[in-house]
């Protein structure tokens, strides 16, 4: 029978990026801080009912349209396209893009079955005809996965007359956007290339 502590312990060690012995630092955080433990378990245990989809660009939110596509001080021509909604928050933090967003909660990926139907990719194209977007910029990771979701954007959006770009590769090939850091992406985003 497992006590209490292994059982948070190996429930820990499955979040990305918890091994063993962050798992036991965190544990035992919590168990000298009842008051931290407290406010972590009703942080966590309100996540689900608070935290929705928005209905436009997929993005986080807590119920609604996001802040982003609320906020009247937005570039409304503009749509950046990222894979998921945390990468949205990288490339704010650099504070070099202030246009719209759109989520298309994955990539193409044949390797693990993930195929344009998937993707929120019918979404964005609707957004662009209905929005009057003049420019789609595509912010994916670097890597063939990435590369495979782009064209396939790219073959699907060129029909619609939009200027579609893709951020620069000051990205190193092969990392997620998660782990690069905001003066990589604000230089990627500056030294965005149109596609053709």
């Amino acid at each position: 029978m497992i006590g209490p502590l292994e059982e948070l312990l190996q429930t820990l060690v499955r979040l990305p990026g918890i091994g063993r012995r962050s798992a036991e630092r965190i544990a035992f955080f919590l168990l000298n801080r009842p008051e931290e433990a407290k406010r972590l378990a009703e942080a966590v245990g309100s996540l689900h009912g608070k935290v929705k989809r928005c209905p436009r660009c997929f993005n986080l939110s807590e119920g609604g349209l996001c802040p982003i596509c609320r906020d009247p001080g937005r570039d409304r021509g503009t749509i950046c396209v990222v894979a998921r909604p945390w990468e949205i928050m990288k490339l704010e933090r650099t504070g070099e893009y202030r246009g719209l967003y759109h989520v298309l909660g994955g990539l193409i990926s044949p390797a693990e079955g993930t195929g344009p139907e998937d993707l929120a990719i019918e979404a964005l194209l609707r957004r662009v005809r209905e929005e009057r977007i003049g420019e789609v910029i595509l912010a994916l990771e670097p890597k063939l996965e990435g590369e495979l979701t782009a064209m396939h954007l790219l073959e699907r959006l060129k029909p619609l007359g939009v200027k579609v770009s893709q951020i620069a590769q000051g990205v190193p090939v092969g990392r997620d956007l998660e782990v690069a850091d905001e003066v990589t992406l604000g230089k990627a985003l500056r030294g965005r290339i149109e596609l053709s």
